[in-house]
Order: structure tokens, then sequence, then C-alpha cells
């Protein structure tokens, strides 16, 4: 797909999520998922943030913070979720916290369907 910066990253990473799902397959909290997902990482020498703090600025001031679930290589934003179906304000929060976060690439991973779905969140990526 046209416009993900980091194509291999995203690769390894939905590599990843996929060898996670086939194990636990839906039915469990996000935290589960997110948690198994973490250990696959390590196992693939991935580096990442798992419950990566950001501020969020207005203004050039502090208002808040906001945790993301994975932050890849300092790269790729990854969500996680386990819901019956990705709906558009996904993208639309997605997109918010990678500005927040001042990066372009992130993934929507949902664990609950079967097969895994995956989706991309970037510029050119405006909905599902």
């Amino acid at each position: 797909m046209a416009g993900l910066g980091h194509k291999d990253l995203s690769g390894r990473v939905i590599e990843a999520a996929i060898a996670v799902h086939i194990a636990l397959g839906p039915g469990f909290l996000e935290s589960v998922y997110e948690n198994a997902l973490c250990v696959e990482l390590t196992a693939h020498g991935i580096h990442y943030e798992q419950q990566k703090v950001i501020t969020i600025l207005y203004r050039d001031t502090k208002v808040g913070e906001h945790r993301l679930d994975l932050l890849v290589e300092k790269y790729l934003l990854v969500e996680l979720k386990a819901v019956k179906e990705i709906e558009d304000i996904f993208f639309t929060v997605g997109r918010s916290r990678m500005k927040a976060a001042g990066i372009r690439d992130g993934l929507i991973l949902n664990f609950a369907a079967m097969p895994l779905t995956i989706k991309r969140i970037g510029p050119g990526f405006l909905s599902s």
C-alpha cells in the first residue's frame, strides 16, 4: 500500500500480531493481546515502548497526557482493539494520537475478529 513510510517494520509487527492471534484466538481483553504482542516483538528483536506517555499541548501549553498502546521503533503507532468491528472513529483518534506524538504511520489491530483485522492509519489512509 502506498503511503506507509515504514513498510518493512509494519510487516514485521503484523507477522508478530498474526502469531499472537493464531496462538490465542479471539475472546480476551485488549491488555492480554498487548502483553502477548510485546512478548512476540521482544522475541523478534523489535524495540517498542508499551503504554508510552505523550504530552498533549494546546497553544504550547500542556493540557493533558495520553498513553499509546505501543510505539514501535519510535516510528510506528500500534493501537490494539478487541471489538466487533473497526469503526471510523478509531482512525480519527489514531491520527490525533499520531499527530500529538509526532509520528506519521500507524496500525490498528483488531484481535476480536477472525481473521485478525489489520488497518493502516496515516496521512494517506482516510478511513477503513
